[in-house]
């Protein structure tokens, strides 16, 4: 069983009760996709500030698996090996 970590930012922190990252275990590589599913089943809030009604990531989120932004790779499908830092960026916009 391994285990996965993703961080949050500091302005959706909120949605999960304050804490800085979540956790999730699974047997052998994930993907992106079934990660998300995985740490945000308990914060329907977050999951839908993370991803559209599709299921697609939203516009004004960046989901990086070691350092790399998922958008570059295989989006939702990109695999995530245990040890791996998953760590999501929300835009914000100012005016």
């Amino acid at each position: 069983m391994a285990d996965f970590t993703v961080v949050l930012p500091g302005v959706l922190q909120p949605l999960v009760g304050g804490q800085s990252y979540l956790t999730a275990s699974a047997d052998g590589a994930v993907t992106v996709g079934q990660l998300l599913d995985s740490v945000t089943g308990e914060y329907p809030v977050l999951a839908r500030r993370l991803r559209d009604e599709t299921g697609a990531l939203r516009r004004f989120v960046n989901i990086y698996v070691n350092g790399d932004e998922v958008r570059r790779l295989k989006g939702l499908d990109t695999e995530v090996a245990a040890g791996q830092e998953v760590l999501i960026i929300q835009s914000v916009a100012g005016g």
